[in-house]
C-alpha cells in the first residue's frame, strides 16, 4: 500500500516536471521578439527532456502493473 502511494507521488512529480518545462515552451509561443533560431533550439533541447519523462512514466506504471500482477497471483494462491 505504501509502495502505491509513493508511485502516485512520484507520478505527480513528473507530471508537475512536464508542467514545468512546458511553460517555457508557451511563453516562447508568445513572445515574439525572440530569435527564431534561439527558439528552436531551446525547443531542441527540452524535448529530449519531455520524451525521457514520459518513458519514466511509463515505467512506473509498469512497474505498478506488475506488482498488481504479483499481488493477484499470490492472493490466488492464497486461496
Amino acid at each position: 500500500m505504501l509502495l502505491l502511494h509513493l508511485l502516485r507521488l512520484l507520478g505527480v512529480l513528473l507530471l508537475q516536471l512536464l508542467c514545468l518545462l512546458l511553460v517555457p515552451l508557451f511563453q516562447l509561443l508568445l513572445f515574439r521578439l525572440v530569435g527564431l533560431l534561439f527558439g528552436h533550439l531551446l525547443m531542441l533541447l527540452l524535448l529530449p527532456l519531455l520524451e525521457l519523462l514520459q518513458v519514466l512514466l511509463l515505467l512506473c506504471l509498469q512497474l505498478l502493473l506488475l506488482l498488481l500482477v504479483f499481488l493477484v497471483h499470490f492472493c490466488v494462491s492464497r486461496v
